[in-house]
């Protein structure tokens, strides 16, 4: 299994790894070990909430197909929103160019009208 899959939670620490957290919801785990992930538990909201609800799935069997899709779904959920900002980022520019655009526009023509009228003995 590749470290991608198994580093699901942003926070995880050296000790606890989602290898064990399955493992803890299959019940793979000592009372040791069992512990150490409850004490861990308690101190992680987002990781309690998650466990619990591993803990309700029916068929935990395919719990490590459960993650994976998660985590596949996550990430292009991530990507996906990355790539709406930056479209919004560049749908901003046209914009600024334009405005710009046409205040130098308006300057140069500005210019030329001043100009004119001075040469022709306007004040």
């Amino acid at each position: 299994m590749s470290n991608e899959l198994l580093d699901i939670l942003s926070n995880n620490n050296d000790k606890i790894n989602n290898q064990k957290l399955i493992d803890y919801v299959n019940g793979n785990l000592s009372d040791i070990e069992k512990h150490e992930v409850e004490k861990w538990m308690s101190d992680h909201d987002m990781v309690n909430d998650a466990v619990e609800g591993l803990e309700h799935l029916k068929n935990k069997k395919n719990l490590q197909t459960y993650v994976e899709q998660l985590n596949k779904n996550l990430q292009n959920q991530l990507a996906q929103k990355k790539q709406h900002q930056q479209k919004r980022k560049f749908k901003e520019y046209p914009w600024i160019y334009f405005a710009i655009s046409l205040v130098l526009l308006l300057c140069i023509i500005g210019y030329i009208i001043i100009r004119k009228f001075l040469h022709t003995g306007g004040f």
